[in-house]
């Protein structure tokens, strides 16, 4: 009996998905152009995660879809280490109204991955991986919100983010031949459920002037815990007895950690076709929990009278291992340049910048949570045509946009020779592209 329950125990030992697509990579290819400066310049579908409040300042009917891809080319010590790509749809709505006198908005916005909507995957605690890359773009995002303007140079705005949760249960019942395995009689059962995981943002937008505007937003932590029961019941046929035996693993694990941020922002149009724009985002890792799972297990064999089976004790439950993350300040910043091409049609111009210094300590003892530094480039193009004809009364957009991400070399020292994955080194880039088509309706 020891197979499957070393088995079941490997199999749950860890998942690890740390934050949502978005913060990674961005929403929309105007904000992604930008390097996710926005704050205090969203004015689409993006504003449903970059700040609430700016859907208030719609002034038609906002449509968008689009489709972004980022391949990942991340390597420990030369090797790929295989982290998959994000595919994913994105797209929302703003839709601009007034109550009496009083100007709001309701906002939506998606981030469908086209290949799943939730994945969990699981490795031993000493395993090296990518620990905020690995699951982290492979999470359904969906974001609603309302916005209104009490004030021409004030607007208040928040809701909620959801992203989707996997729980379950395995169950194989049946008859194990030793002789003979193929001769085995077993069933196996499974049981998922896909459940949704809340958690509030809130945003602040002040317009002091014409040409300057100011972007406060707080967006909530959340946690998504992977819940797995796993039973084996049944007979051991050992030819010439037939033993009852039973084993239960139940594990709870941190699938994905979202961390508390808190965001402040400031828009500058330093003449009429440019603008300039810049975002600190306070990120408190420190409340990140490790991604090892609490596992328990129970084995359970009653041999026949006259019967002695040497078996081993119930491995002890496992506990969380302390990952020590560290709270950052990440900056943004970007500009947009327009340039009239004639009367109704325009272009865009875009490029931004960000840094993210990494929150992984160092991991000199048994845990392996790979992570570098992370500087991030974007740039991208846009044209906007203004009433483009009698069924679009309003405006029709297209955004590209490509970012490239490098990850600079990390050496990780071992404590002690005895560690059997010993030193490393882990760098990489992320290269991605997308495009969003919008329509406005006035």
């Amino acid at each position: 009996m020891r197979s499957p329950a070393i088995g079941l125990t490997l199999l749950f030992a860890a998942v690890h998905a740390e934050a949502n697509p978005v913060d990674g990579f961005g929403l929309g290819s105007r904000s992604s152009a930008m390097a996710g400066a926005v704050s205090a310049e969203a004015r689409d579908f993006s504003a449903n995660y970059y700040n609430p409040s700016a859907l208030a300042l719609a002034r038609e009917t906002d449509l968008s879809l689009g489709y972004v891809f980022v391949t990942q080319r991340l390597k420990m010590s030369g090797q790929d280490s295989q982290v998959d790509p994000v595919r994913a749809l994105v797209g929302g709505v703003v839709a601009p109204g007034a109550i009496l006198t009083l100007p709001f908005a309701f906002g939506l916005a998606v981030h469908l991955p086209d290949h799943r909507l939730s994945r969990a995957r699981s490795s031993g605690p000493e395993e090296p991986r990518w620990v905020l890359w690995d699951n982290r773009p492979q999470l359904l995002y969906l974001a609603a919100n309302l916005a209104i303007r009490p004030v021409e140079w004030l607007s208040l705005g928040g809701g909620v983010a959801f992203l989707a949760a996997t729980r379950g249960r395995f169950e194989i019942t049946g008859t194990a031949v030793l002789p003979r395995p193929n001769d085995s009689e077993l069933r196996h059962e499974v049981d998922a459920d896909l459940t949704a995981v809340r958690y509030p943002s809130f945003g602040v937008t002040v317009e002091p002037s014409d040409w300057l505007s100011l972007g406060a937003v707080y967006r909530d932590e959340a946690q998504i815990e992977l819940a797995i029961e796993a039973e084996l019941r049944g007979e051991v046929d050992a030819a010439i007895v037939r033993v009852p035996a039973r084993y239960e693993l139940a594990s709870r694990t941190m699938n994905a950690f979202i961390p508390r941020q808190a965001v402040l922002g400031a828009s500058a149009r330093a003449s009429e076709h440019l603008t300039v724009s810049a975002d600190v985002t306070w990120v408190n890792w420190a409340a990140y929990r490790s991604p090892i799972s609490r596992s328990s297990t129970d084995l359970d064999v009653q041999p026949p009278p006259g019967i002695d089976l040497d078996l081993p004790p119930n491995p002890k439950p496992t506990s969380e291992i302390e990952p020590g993350f560290e709270n950052r300040l990440v900056p943004r910043l970007g500009v947009e340049y327009l340039l009239p091409l004639e009367r109704r049609v325009f272009t865009a111009l875009r490029a931004g910048y960000g840094f993210e210094r990494s929150p992984v300590p160092p991991q000199s003892g048994r845990t392996n949570f790979v992570d570098a530094d992370r500087h991030l480039l974007s740039a991208g193009t846009g044209v906007a045509w203004r009433s483009p004809g009698d069924v679009v009364t309003g405006s029709l957009r297209f955004d590209l946009h490509v970012l490239w991400a490098i990850l600079p070399t990390r050496t990780t020292l071992k404590d002690g020779p005895a560690n059997f994955v010993g030193d490393y080194r882990a760098h990489g880039s992320q290269l991605g592209v997308g495009g969003t088509l919008s329509m406005g309706l006035l």
